[in-house]
């Protein structure tokens, strides 16, 4: 803030021409008790003007203040933001790679189901069946690197 000196200046009597000066600094700094101090011996109206220069430099104070915070916390939301954003990307491509696996595993459970309602049927030729069924089994599923395929039952 830049400073300025608030002078008092009072238009009648000697008092106006050994009227202290003070900076804006130094009128926001003091306490009350040190401002009612320097307000003895001024005129009503320069008590008034001295004390509503020192309103207008808190309240100036006061604003700002809220415009640093209030920036501070946009930030620090914005970065929650982005934190939670990526948080909710990874999680979703979780539950598409898991949808994906849970997709796989119900396909070899229906081909499982498939294979054993047709052993349960009893085949013609016992080694014939088997074999169609195992095939069966192995071209409907979709191995991937994490699922091997089955291996033929001996």
């Amino acid at each position: 803030m830049v400073t300025r000196c608030v002078e008092i200046f009072l238009h009648f009597g000697k008092a106006g021409e050994n009227a202290p000066a003070l900076s804006d600094d130094e009128l926001v700094a003091m306490s009350v008790r040190e401002l009612n101090q320097h307000l003895r011996g001024l005129t009503k109206e320069d008590v008034v003007r001295l004390k509503q220069r020192r309103r207008t430099l808190k309240n100036r104070g006061y604003a700002a203040s809220c415009r640093i915070k209030r920036v501070t916390q946009k930030e620090e939301l914005e970065r929650q933001k982005a934190e939670l954003q990526q948080e909710v990307d990874k999680l979703a491509r979780e539950n598409a790679s898991m949808r994906l696996e849970l997709d796989a595993l119900r396909a070899k459970y229906e081909a499982l189901q498939c294979f054993a309602r047709t052993v349960a049927r009893g085949p013609l030729s016992p080694g014939k069946a088997a074999t169609a069924s195992v095939i069966t089994i192995v071209k409907s599923t979709n191995h991937t690197a994490s699922s091997p395929p089955f291996s033929t039952p001996s």
